[in-house]
């Protein structure tokens, strides 16, 4: 709506900006929008790599993350498919490409919004990083690459930040199996993150203690990280030495 494009219902009527008014959703309009925006080459970066429906859709993989129950899960992907078709007819494109397009699902569907609206190339923003400061030609004299987030779990594989950094690692030294090794530090690790290694990660190391509070992990990140980082690296020499 801020652009000048609104979402209205059947009676024309725009809609709330949430879940609800995306259910209601019938038609997008032309209120406004400055021309110029057709002059612009607009490039989004995102942090996944999910469409914007289906199993791996928005709705399917982070609906949960945001306290979906499945039958929400279900109305909020159906929700998105109608939707995608009200911006395939607006913009005379392809709904089912609008529906499949990796990283149309990012941001709860921002990525479908402006690739169709406003021709967006969608990127990933850890790759768009990566090659501003050159990063394949930093790994290539590496001995050992470190990355991590928040929260590693198998989602974390769908072009999220680490395993950007862990494939282009890999790119430049040969592959998960010979080049340099790629250890991922996450301040909480899922069960489900174990399908990430060894094809992604050489290993995944917790920071914080899972048995304790998370108030508690927080206030003590910054020791943890260190106290974490030191002794994997003094596995990591150790192995070398060897």
């Amino acid at each position: 709506a801020a652009l000048g494009l609104v979402a209205v219902d059947t009676a024309g009527t725009p809609v709330s900006r949430d879940a609800a008014g995306l259910i209601r959703a019938a038609d997008l309009q032309d209120r406004g929008m400055d021309p110029r925006w057709r002059e612009v080459q607009v490039t989004v970066a995102g942090d996944v790599d999910n469409p914007l429906c289906g199993p791996q859709g928005a709705a399917a993989v982070f609906g949960p993350q945001k306290g979906a129950s499945p039958a929400d899960v279900r109305e909020l992907d159906a929700a998105l498919s109608r939707w995608a078709g009200i911006l395939a007819t607006a913009t005379g494109q392809d709904a089912a490409t609008v529906r499949t397009t990796p990283g149309a699902g990012a941001a709860g569907g921002v990525g479908a919004a402006l690739a169709t609206v406003f021709g967006a190339s969608l990127r990933s923003g850890a790759e768009l990083l990566l090659d501003l400061v050159d990063f394949t030609a930093a790994c290539r004299d590496a001995d050992l690459v470190l990355t991590g987030e928040g929260r590693i779990d198998a989602q974390t594989g769908h072009g999220k930040a680490p395993a950007r950094v862990a494939a282009a690692a890999h790119a430049a030294t040969g592959g998960a199996a010979g080049g340099v090794p790629v250890i991922a530090v996450g301040g909480a690790v899922t069960a489900d993150a174990a399908t990430l290694v060894p094809g992604l990660f050489t290993d995944i190391v917790t920071v914080g203690d899972p048995a304790r509070p998370v108030a508690e992990n927080l206030a003590r990140t910054a020791t943890d990280l260190r106290v974490t980082v030191a002794r994997r690296m003094s596995v990591f020499s150790h192995c070398q030495r060897r």
